[in-house]
């Protein structure tokens, strides 16, 4: 399912016209990204959470030349599936 099809999927679900959902949707992501750029986690109760983990600077090899190169510190972005989301799937 991308995007189009989510968008269309909550059009149909809630009686929404496909700009109406597409609206919703988008301010959902939006929502979410702003709460993990302020370093704030998301919790949607028996859906899962989105956090914010920090990735340590390391060093890596460029595949091509085998090169070593250095990889900087970052911030990532992971989602952890709620158990009613597990139990959904499973």
């Amino acid at each position: 399912m991308n995007k189009n099809d989510l968008v269309s999927a909550v059009a149909d679900e809630a009686g929404l016209s496909k700009a109406d959902a597409g609206r919703a949707v988008d301010s959902v992501f939006d929502t979410i990204a702003a709460s993990l750029k302020k370093g704030q986690e998301v919790r949607l109760v028996g859906f899962g959470t989105f956090v914010v983990t920090r990735r340590k600077a390391s060093q890596g090899r460029n595949p091509r030349t085998g090169e070593t190169i250095q990889i900087p510190a970052s911030k990532q972005p992971k989602f952890r599936a709620g158990k009613a989301l597990k139990d959904a799937v499973n």
